[in-house]
């Protein structure tokens, strides 16, 4: 699994990386955790708005750190 935290390094998205690297070790999926600060990179996923997370190249959600409840769902499915 491919997961990208897109964001500059703001606290918020401090937060995300955070809250998603412990749903990764709490679900015990094997999973690739990448921080993206690049903006053009960034804009190229169409997220204007971060932080933002990334898996398998499937946008999760923008612009807000996510419940770690939904991280966990996320990987699950």
């Amino acid at each position: 699994m491919d997961i990208k935290i897109l964001g500059p390094g703001c606290p918020k998205c401090e937060q995300t990386v955070k809250i998603v690297t412990e749903a990764v070790a709490e679900t015990g999926v094997n999973a690739q955790i990448k921080k993206v600060t690049d903006v053009m990179e960034i804009a190229g996923y169409g997220v204007f708005g971060t932080p933002a997370v990334v898996i398998d190249s499937e946008v999760k959600c923008v612009g807000k750190i996510p419940k770690k409840e939904d991280v966990k769902s996320w990987l699950t499915k």
